[in-house]
């Protein structure tokens, strides 16, 4: 499998873009404020998509074709929790935060808990984030690049560095106003990448009823409405949904900082609308996708290599269409959103870590005063800091077992409940003590590793989709418990 000339084109022409549009914002930013948070006064539509795009990675665009066809229609029970989500995160998280000035969504539990607490949760979100970017950089380079263009697995690296390098520099440059543009760049090529897909694949199976299966395939797993220990039902994809989403949106600092790039509460709402709904499109428009693929390579067996089967690696069959299946320009375009969406998370990442690591760690315990100018450059150093690192993380993430969806959960959303805890508790709470929440924090921690690596620990795997709910659970009664309890 090749790509054309004109696919290259496309491909070294969105890399050039990129680059431009950092150095472009380089001479915009006039502080600080303008560099971490676009001057507070963004519009809603630009946040809203960014903020969709950030937290849609390329992870989840290839994971969700590859996830319906081996495991079947169960991901769509995850639209059902969106308008929920959306109530909770617009009429309650977002009126709090915003009415609070903050830079760091930490910030916050050192007002409303301790020093400590602040200090964990910046912790938490560093050490989540920059394993997400690495997850995100292994996928790219060895499930897409590297297999499609026929390279040896060593050449990983070296297309790991390349997305490292061009993404740090026009994040570090740019900062956050070069961030949101790219993002919104990036999800117009994810739609229309998608839409293409399907509908020449409904072209070359001449309909759309040759796309859907006649009956289950006897790869998908059984409808279950609520079972513990299944893989995936209907109850636990759900609250899983629910938990990410409001766990992320009320702790995470690349959610919280978007909210924070608005004017007021009223455009913030916006905003947070125009992400939920474009996830719904999208998550519709891949699970889709997975129909037609599974149904497309089902008829032409002959078409992957190596001898493979449909079932032999889900994740693979959309990269291997996008090279196959589309015509010239169309092949260089996808994939220049795939590499896009990377690169977009990337940089909201390596953009909000930073900021934590300047306002949480450095600028919270330095006793001299650090000048505008100052800070940005440090800004620019600490990111070139963290690209080199998640690059070398990327390596080892390949070790963990599962496909690209429970690589995601096993990893990335390891600490998104426990994140969320002292923000709960600091929100919710009004009796919360700073000891009592610390410790349920931590403690929240660690039932997150029992659960997802139950297995290993136990000798019985508890379903990855409880990781969530389940390290959540825990955080939060502990540190109520040991808050209301008498002295």
């Amino acid at each position: 499998m090749t790509i054309t000339t004109l696919d290259w084109i496309v491909i070294i022409g969105y890399f050039t873009a990129m680059l431009l549009l950092g150095f472009y914002f380089s001479t915009k930013n006039k502080n600080t404020e303008d560099y971490m948070l676009g001057g507070r006064n963004m519009s809603s539509w630009k946040v809203g998509l960014s903020l969709f795009a950030t937290m849609f990675s390329a992870v989840s665009y290839l994971s969700m074709p590859g996830e319906m066809i081996k495991y079947g229609p169960m991901i769509w029970s995850s639209l059902f929790a969106l308008p929920f989500i959306y109530l909770v995160v617009a009429y309650y998280f977002i009126p709090y935060i915003m009415r609070i000035k903050i830079t760091s969504a930490y910030e916050l539990l050192e007002t409303k808990l301790d020093i400590r607490n602040r200090i964990v949760a910046a912790s938490y979100f560093l050490i989540m984030r920059i394993v997400w970017m690495a997850v995100i950089i292994f996928m790219v380079s060895e499930k897409v690049i590297v297999p499609i263009m026929g390279w040896p697995e060593e050449k990983s690296l070296l297309v790991s560095i390349i997305i490292g390098v061009v993404t740090v520099i026009y994040t570090s440059f740019g900062g956050f106003k070069s961030v949101v543009l790219s993002d919104v760049v990036q999800t117009a090529i994810l739609f229309f990448g998608s839409i293409i897909a399907i509908i020449i694949i409904v072209n070359k199976l001449e309909g759309v009823s040759n796309i859907v299966p006649t009956e289950w395939p006897e790869q998908w797993a059984e409808w279950k409405f609520f079972d513990p220990h299944a893989r995936l039902s209907f109850l636990t994809v759900v609250l899983t949904t629910f938990g990410w989403y409001v766990c992320t949106a009320g702790s995470d600092q690349m959610a919280i900082q978007r909210y924070l790039a608005t004017a007021n509460v009223k455009t913030a709402r916006r905003m947070y609308l125009n992400s939920i709904v474009s996830n719904a499109l999208v998550t519709i428009l891949l699970a889709v996708l997975g129909f037609a693929l599974f149904a497309y390579f089902k008829l032409n067996p002959d078409l992957l290599t190596n001898g493979k089967t449909v079932l032999d690696d889900t994740d693979a069959l959309f990269p291997t269409f996008i090279v196959i299946g589309l015509p010239a320009g169309f092949s260089g375009l996808v994939l220049a959103g795939l590499l896009a969406a990377s690169m977009s998370s990337l940089s909201s990442g390596i953009n909000s870590s930073a900021m934590s690591i300047i306002n949480d760690f450095i600028l919270r315990f330095r006793k001299k005063a650090i000048t505008e100018k100052d800070q940005m450059k440090m800004a620019k150093y600490i990111s070139l800091g963290i690209g080199l690192v998640i690059v070398l993380l990327s390596l080892v993430v390949g070790n963990i077992q599962g496909n690209l969806l429970e690589i995601t959960y096993k990893t990335i959303n390891l600490l998104v409940a426990p994140l969320f805890v002292p923000f709960f508790m600091a929100m919710f709470v009004k009796r919360a003590k700073p000891t009592a929440t610390f410790i349920g924090t931590l403690s929240s921690g660690v039932a997150a590793v029992l659960i997802s690596f139950s297995k290993e620990f136990f000798g019985e795997s508890i379903s990855f989709l409880w990781i969530i709910p389940g390290s959540f659970i825990v955080g939060v009664v502990i540190s109520f418990v040991l808050s209301y309890k008498k002295e």
